[in-house]
């Protein structure tokens, strides 16, 4: 996405310069020891994610400290490989995955996918309490070798679970991860199926934050389910409209539906609902005609909140889906223009959303004959938090003489690259109360990481400015940060100037 905070101007124009006593400048932002390793993270995109694929993986800038790579099952091929090897870590690695000495035969997967991977008693008996009582329990074969079918995993998340048993060696991918998590929850091995969830959670986004809880509720994972759930509450539209929430379980769309925290229109709630009946006639080879979309629903169509509509949503979207009866669009007609509405099988009550906080970074306010004024130049300040948040939107300053109308480019960037962007207008009254200016959709927010926002005002008036900021301060149960930002070419900094408010849920 190309910038609208256009870079540094470099005509000598004059910037803000009587600002409040004690301000400083913009200056390069110092890093603390925590942010400067967490900023050698960037985001990867996958170029064809599939559903609930993550869509960025964290990567590592700078080159790690290389660890001794273990030996694989090709050293064993060597006369007097045993000697090549120092300690039992590497020579478990060199049964990994290796029939030399092999006692079972697991033989993983369906049709064209299925392998034969061979395994060894007491590995996998000494790191799985499952695997124990399989392969010397008092069901278990009396044979030399044991040859087992495991039809219902992957191979490849066979393998990574195998690794782990052998080589204590943790291999997640994207498209092997909810997988991998499946084999170790199958097989209870409980710190693999805790690096699996830490993976899940740390590329959580709205893309596939429902097909996340619809798995996290499969697997009983209480805390993906709660950071799902905050992505779906803050970010319900974008996450209703992605492509993974027509994959999602029927009993995970009735725990949405019922959601009184979701923060979105409820016109979006029924399109994502038809969207996901038109899936499931699918799944279940059905022409996904109205009817049977209604059939396949049942009552999840009285999860969704009808009166709470405007009557134009109504009329215009579904009053003419077919989805509903002729009798139900009748009543809600009434119940939109008669005085007497029958009673009806929806709530007439609207969701109630998220609280939204606004944390005020300045202790108070000015303005002076000359200040503060824009010619195109970018106000701009950055922010830690130490807790996931999403970012609605800022509270600007306006004018500090008459109602006046600003149109205003905002921005908000992590390591340069652009999360959120808006273009739009609003009026001020001349009182130097904060005006909010929101995103289209909130921006996720993750912890110990430095976010820049910017703001590029233009209005005939000159505005207020905040006064005596602060570097640090809690709002709720949020902890906040501000440094001051290179790219600020207008004056704004800790201690002064614009952008005093950041408007953000959690």
């Amino acid at each position: 996405m190309k910038s609208c905070i256009p870079a540094k101007d470099k005509e000598e124009e004059e910037m803000n310069q009587e600002v409040p006593q004690n301000f400083i400048p913009p200056c390069q932002p110092r890093m603390s020891a925590s942010h400067s390793a967490q900023s050698s993270y960037t985001n990867q995109r996958d170029s064809c994610p599939i559903s609930w694929q993550p869509t960025f993986l964290p990567t590592r800038n700078s080159t790690p400290p290389e660890t001794p790579t273990l030996p694989n099952a090709k050293l064993s091929e060597q006369h007097n490989w045993q000697a090549l090897v120092t300690n039992v870590h590497e020579r478990n690695a060199v049964m990994f995955n290796n029939s030399l000495m092999a006692d079972v035969f697991f033989t993983v997967g369906l049709g064209l996918n299925q392998k034969k991977i061979p395994g060894h008693k007491f590995i996998l008996g000494s790191g799985s309490s499952v695997f124990y009582a399989m392969l010397y329990g008092g069901l278990a074969e009396e044979v030399k070798i044991m040859e087992i079918s495991i039809p219902d995993v992957e191979p490849a998340a066979f393998l990574n679970l195998l690794r782990f048993l052998y080589c204590d060696e943790v291999w997640i991918e994207a498209d092997t991860v909810l997988a991998t998590l499946y084999a170790a929850k199958k097989y209870i091995v409980p710190q693999l199926a805790t690096a699996c969830v830490v993976y899940l959670e740390t590329s959580l986004s709205a893309k596939n934050a429902c097909v996340l809880l619809s798995q996290g509720r499969l697997f009983e994972e209480l805390e993906l389910m709660q950071r799902c759930w905050e992505v779906i509450d803050a970010q319900a539209e974008e996450s209703l409209t992605s492509e993974g929430f027509t994959d999602i379980d029927k009993r995970t769309l009735e725990t949405i539906l019922s959601r009184e925290t979701l923060n979105t229109k409820e016109l979006c709630v029924f399109n994502a609902v038809c969207r996901w009946a038109k899936a499931e006639c699918v799944r279940q080879e059905l022409s996904p005609t109205p009817q049977n979309q209604r059939r396949i629903l049942g009552d999840c169509i009285h999860l969704i909140r009808f009166p709470a509509m405007s009557l134009e949503d109504f009329a215009n979207g579904p009053a003419q889906s077919g989805v509903l009866t002729l009798q139900e669009c009748h009543d809600l007609f009434l119940h939109f223009t008669a005085q007497l509405s029958p009673k009806l099988p929806f709530k007439k009550i609207g969701r109630k959303g998220l609280t939204q906080y606004r944390v005020h970074r300045f202790q108070s306010s000015a303005y002076r004959s000359n200040q503060w004024r824009y010619r195109g130049r970018c106000d701009s300040i950055q922010f830690s938090v130490d807790r996931r948040i999403f970012i609605a939107g800022f509270g600007l300053y306006g004018s500090s003489n008459a109602t006046s109308e600003y149109k205003v480019k905002m921005e908000l960037k992590r390591n340069g690259v652009i999360e959120g962007v808006q273009s739009t207008k609003f009026l001020s009254d001349g009182s130097s109360n904060t005006f909010p200016v929101m995103f289209e959709s909130p921006v996720q927010i993750e912890p110990e990481t430095f976010y820049t926002a910017s703001v590029i005002l233009e209005g005939k008036e000159l505005s207020y400015f905040g006064q005596e900021g602060v570097a640090e301060l809690q709002c709720g149960k949020v902890t906040f940060q501000f440094q001051c930002s290179s790219d600020s070419t207008n004056g704004t900094g800790v201690q002064g100037g614009q952008i005093p408010e950041l408007i953000f849920y959690c």
